[in-house]
């Protein structure tokens, strides 16, 4: 955890508020985004608070891992502060859009980090473009930048079906919030990755 005091902050706050939810479903009710609400009842809290709650356990330790792989090294890499920032923008943009996509539709609700997650997922592999990824069951790495291009189109194409109680959108805006950040943040490291695709 040395050098890495935002990352170990926000992973024990998002596994203690999960357990806390798994407990208490008045509270796991309240902290849920309910893009119909949000502007009716004023429930803007929920755009950062469903970020930190998880619907079961294996929804918690797989987003909990994902964050643990990458975000220390990359906080590292970028500072404390940048990082700070990069997580709260992945997690505002993700938020707001499945808000844009389901602000007409009383009945939906999400909850889960995977949004901001996946914002310093695409930041890290925007910093270090020659990474490599394992997804099990492969037996093989696959190059980051590569991981990348694929995630996204089976993102779009998914939420373009409506399918499954995964939140595609929050997955695709938050991967752009990655993306864009480390742009903005470090215009030299998106052009390493740009140069890696075209290799």
């Amino acid at each position: 955890m040395n050098g890495a005091p935002v990352s170990a902050a926000l992973l024990a706050l998002i596994v203690v508020a999960s357990f806390i939810g798994f407990r208490s479903p008045a509270f796991l009710e309240r902290s849920m985004l309910r893009p119909y609400f949000l502007l009716r009842q004023r429930e803007f809290g929920t755009l950062v608070t469903s970020g930190f709650i998880h619907g079961s356990l294996g929804h918690l330790f797989f987003n909990g891992f994902t964050f643990w792989a990458f975000a220390f090294g990359l906080e590292r890499r970028m500072g404390s502060a940048g990082f700070f920032s990069l997580y709260f923008f992945g997690l505002l943009v993700s938020s707001l859009g499945s808000w844009v996509k389901h602000r007409n539709d009383p009945a939906y609700r999400t909850l889960g980090a995977s949004g901001a997650i996946l914002a310093v997922l695409f930041a890290s592999i925007v910093y270090n473009p020659g990474a490599s990824i394992f997804i099990l069951p492969l037996p093989v790495p696959i190059p980051a930048p590569l991981f990348a291009v694929l995630y996204l189109a089976f993102s779009i194409y998914a939420s373009r079906r409506g399918q499954g109680r995964i939140n595609h959108d929050a997955h695709i805006a938050g991967a752009i919030a990655g993306l864009v950040f480390a742009w903005a943040s470090n215009p030299a490291a998106l052009l390493r990755l740009l140069q890696e695709l075209v290799h």
